[in-house]
């Protein structure tokens, strides 16, 4: 762990951090070294915020990473479940469907989500490679632009420190699964390595292989005041995909993965670098920058219906991204009173999108398209800049100001011919503000404002100005929230909230199928409430209950139907956690998780009926057999109930023949490891 972090974790559990922080922890976060100066922490700035400590994380066994977030309040989990398309974390009643990417993805503070906003760069990390998950919740923070429409996830990894960790797997559906991290620090100079290899059937049969592999270097000057590093990241998947099930697919057999799918399967890989330099210019003065790579290929066949009629069930995407981009920030501490943090960021992407339709075939026959329908080379550019005042008027009060700016351009040279620029959206301005108030050392009262955007992505119009394009506005998404944190009992800490977002001319956008849908202006809002802590000496507690709801107010459907009042489609209504774990000795400990969330509509005009809800309990125990080895055995899904992913498929069936689609999850599973710590 960097020592910068770890002196901003210190903060966060001393006393007087508690008083004043509405933040919670889940969790421990590791400390390793203490650092007075440094960056802000988003903890010490923002409101809605959730840390997931690394004992939460690092002993899960989850097929993507994307998953260990499902332990923090009101997170949706969409498990699509199609090979490497396997699907994302969404909060504040944003949906993980592709359309509306809503929620910014950062690992180790570097932007990680693909041009469509999806989250893909998630899967290059491992849970034994995880420090910490940081959640974001709402519109107030000014450090990031694209894709921070309803918040922010940040993956923190390990940096620093002397150890030698490694985790072997085995379980259900034939699941092999081993991870090493390897850290080395001596002086000025630090080291981290981390390998992972994953290979398993898969619920359905469909097979998935997943290679990891990252190095990070970094060197400290003798007095401390800079700090220089270099991290690498590679990654490949290979894995099959089992295809969606009609309502009698699935009601046959669960399991099945139908004939038409048995060519489909996905490709990918992933890499990242970054550059890090950080210097303390004073005590009071902390000036960081980071210059970062990532790339991302992916080769996906795909069948989505057994319908012979025409070609679009039946496709190859391939995609090629490439990000280029630079973070720079500036912490002043004025004085005891006043903190002045301001940054600049700007990405260039460099894409090409190539999307091929085929005959129809059981299975499909992806040798000879029979059409080209997209071979498009696009460029998205960014630039940003922010700033924030945190202001102490008095010992209790805190307020925090800010302002962040965005503009975008770029073009797309289309296979059609010439060249269509990226839509200009000018600069997009987005005010925010957060205070706290302190009226005792057990409470927080807390609210924030603020305004964040959508912007349209893809490599086509209407992202792109073709001729006779019309044009759009961003989306102004303008958010509010209300809360107050206290601890109920000594050891436990408790967080409620209520909250609302309003959208101006939010826009359901699919890149991969060139689909993009005016939803109108929409309202998001909900309810949340949590509570986390330590209620007897070997007993740990957590749980929160999330009520939401996500509806259009001013839309129309292209007959001219309003759709105002109705709900965005595959929201569930509620999202609740538990958790609790029992240490019976030094040795053994048990553990047990519940999840749950609501139905959910699958279709804008509401008429297609509710699907999506569930409740499911994870169990586990490890047991430590010495020093240096403990063994732990997890059981999924406890009590082997029934749940699946379900979408509406209105675009590859005839209007006549349109219905739900299903992937269900697995069943009961069951995993044995073996960790060993040096």
């Amino acid at each position: 762990m960097s020592p910068l972090f770890a002196a901003s974790m210190a903060a966060l559990f001393a006393p007087h951090a508690q008083a004043e922080d509405p933040a919670i922890v889940i969790g421990e976060v590791r400390i390793s070294a203490q650092r007075a100066a440094g960056p802000l922490l988003s903890n010490r700035v923002l409101t809605s915020v959730d840390v997931l400590g690394a004992d939460k994380v690092e002993d899960k066994n989850v097929m993507n990473s994307w998953e260990l977030v499902g332990q923090l309040p009101g997170v949706q989990l969409t498990e699509t479940r199609m090979g490497a398309e396997s699907g994302k974390a969404t909060f504040r009643a944003f949906n993980g469907e592709g359309y509306i990417n809503g929620i910014k993805v950062l690992i180790d503070g570097i932007p990680s989500n693909v041009n469509s906003g999806n989250q893909r760069f998630i899967d290059m990390i491992f849970p034994l490679e995880i420090d910490y998950i940081e959640v974001v919740r709402g519109t107030n923070d000014p450090r990031h632009g694209l894709h921070n429409i309803g918040g922010n996830i940040n993956f923190g990894t390990r940096q620093g420190g002397n150890y030698t960790d490694a985790r072997l797997t085995l379980g259900s559906y034939a699941t092999r699964e081993g991870q090493l991290a390897i850290g080395r620090e001596s002086g000025s100079f630090a080291q981290n390595y981390f390998m992972a290899v994953q290979k398993s059937d898969e619920y359905r049969g469909s097979g998935s292989d997943k290679y990891s592999l990252g190095g990070k270097w970094f060197v400290t000057s003798p007095g401390k005041a800079v700090k220089a590093g270099l991290v690498l990241r590679a990654y490949r998947h290979d894995a099959g995909e089992p295809g969606f099930l009609t309502a009698g697919e699935l009601a046959a057999d669960r399991r099945q993965s139908p004939a038409k799918n048995a060519n489909d399967r996905s490709e990918r890989e992933m890499g990242h670098a970054s550059l890090y330099l950080d210097w303390q210019i004073s005590p009071d003065a902390f000036f960081s920058n980071r210059v970062y790579y990532n790339r991302y290929d992916d080769d996906r066949r795909v069948t989505f219906t057994s319908n012979p009629a025409g070609s679009a069930p039946r496709q190859r995407r391939i995609w090629n991204e490439r990000q280029a981009g630079y973070l720079g920030n500036l912490t002043w501490r004025v004085s005891e009173r006043v903190t002045l943090d301001g940054g600049v960021n700007a990405e260039q992407q460099d894409n090409r999108y190539r999307r091929s339709r085929f005959a129809h075939a059981m299975p499909t026959d992806f040798g000879t398209p029979v059409l080209v329908q997209n071979d498009d080379t696009y460029t998205f550019d960014n630039v940003g800049a922010y700033v924030q005042a945190i202001i102490r008027p008095t010992a209790t009060v805190k307020i925090v100001p800010g302002w962040r700016a965005d503009k975008f351009s770029g073009h797309s040279s289309l296979m059609a011919g010439g060249a269509a620029p990226l839509q200009d959206y000018g600069w997009i301005e987005q005010p925010k503000l957060s205070m706290v108030y302190n009226p005792s050392a057990a409470v927080s009262l807390y609210a924030n404002w603020g305004r964040t955007f959508q912007v349209l992505t893809g490599s086509g119009a209407p992202a792109y100005l073709a001729p006779g394009q019309a044009t759009f506005d961003a989306s102004i998404n303008t958010g509010k929230e209300v809360g107050v944190k206290f601890k109920p009992v000594p050891g436990a800490e408790m967080r409620l909230a209520v909250w609302r977002q309003d959208a101006t001319g939010e826009v359901a956008n699919m890149p991969a199928t060139g689909t993009t849908v005016g939803l109108g202006e929409t309202r998001r809002e909900g309810v949340d409430l949590q509570l986390s802590g330590r209620v007897a000496q070997r007993l740990d507690l957590w749980a929160s209950h999330s009520l939401q709801k996500a509806e259009v107010v001013k839309a129309f459907t292209a007959s001219g139907a309003s759709l105002a009042g109705k709900e965005v489609f595959s929201t569930p209504r509620y999202i609740t956690t538990a958790g609790a774990e029992y240490r019976v000795s030094d040795k053994l400990r048990f553990g047990l998780q519940g999840r749950a969330q609501g139905d959910y509509f699958i279709d804008s005009p509401n008429e297609q009926g509710k699907f999506g809800g569930f409740v499911l309990f994870d169990a586990s125990v490890r047991y430590r057999v010495s020093e240096h080895a403990s063994i732990d055995v997890q059981v999924r899904n406890l009590a082997n109930r029934r749940h699946e992913y379900v979408w509406y498929d209105n675009f590859f069936w005839p209007a006549a023949q349109a219905q739900p689609m299903f992937s269900p999850g697995p069943g009961r599973s069951a995993f044995v490891s073996l960790n060993v710590r040096m």
